[in-house]
């Protein structure tokens, strides 16, 4: 078995707002799947999307209710090229509203920092260097 692609569905409050701050960060949407309910934030084209859909919307996807922003439903992890993209995503992040819920950590082998976007959700940035594995 295999995956074709893999879409992460969101909660978010403002298509507006969100839209801006993940254009700050440097990502882009696929318009096809964007809407006045949802936009499609493109991770990595043809593999990884996030789809961030509105609280109106997401609601009539579930019976259960929906995380507020104050607890964790998942951490998402973004690996980039470098430590230094770790460094200038997740100050772009919160420069743009993110908050920070842990600072930044050296596994030699792997680099990492977190952020929390506008809704609250947790995504980590990192780095790995497996030729450092001991």
């Amino acid at each position: 078995m295999k995956a074709k692609s893999i879409y992460v569905n969101l909660p978010i409050k403002d298509l507006t707002r969100t839209r801006d701050f993940w254009t700050k960060l440097g990502f882009s949407f696929n318009e096809q799947f964007s809407d006045e309910k949802a936009l499609c934030l493109v991770l990595n084209d043809g593999l990884i999307y996030s789809m961030l859909i509105t609280h109106e919307m997401f609601s009539s996807f579930t019976n259960r209710p929906i995380a507020d922003g104050t607890t964790t439903e998942v951490l998402i992890a973004i690996e980039v090229d470098s430590r230094e993209q770790v460094d200038k995503m997740v100050k772009l992040a919160l420069e743009n509203g993110a908050t920070r819920y842990r600072e930044s950590a050296d596994h030699t082998w792997m680099y990492y920092d977190s952020f929390a976007d506008l809704d609250g959700h947790q995504w980590e940035i990192i780095f790995t260097d497996p030729t450092q594995l001991q």
